[in-house]
């Protein structure tokens, strides 16, 4: 991916190859199916799923995985649930060589939609 100003989702997802493009939209869908009223945006040269016009989450597309961050306040069951995709204190990343959890991502969005409401 190149370092250059990227103007929207689709255009960031456009620049992985093919396979990756339909994880990538995958990801989108399954957050936006959760999230009622999300929209999205560019931030950090990365897409970000925004809710009431604030930054709610980030995902990525990398050479060997795709990212969720940061990682919300979630209760023990999610906590054990992410544990292996766990990267740093708020990364999680779904190795591309594997199914990618997308009932999971699902869970995160909506601890995540939980996150904003409780604040």
């Amino acid at each position: 991916m190149a370092a250059t100003e990227i103007p929207s989702v689709d255009d960031y997802i456009a620049s992985f190859p093919v396979e990756v493009q339909a994880i990538l939209q995958q990801v989108r869908k399954t957050i936006h199916s959760v999230v009622p009223g999300a929209g999205e945006t560019i931030s950090y040269q990365i897409p970000t799923i925004t809710l009431d016009g604030s930054s709610l989450l980030y995902f990525s597309g990398w050479k060997k995985h795709i990212a969720v961050y940061p990682v919300p306040t979630v209760d023990d069951e999610l906590a054990a649930a992410i544990e292996p995709y766990l990267s740093g204190a708020s990364t999680l990343k779904f190795p591309l060589a594997k199914p990618i959890p997308y009932e999971l991502i699902a869970r995160l969005a909506e601890a995540f939609v939980a996150s904003r409401a409780a604040e």
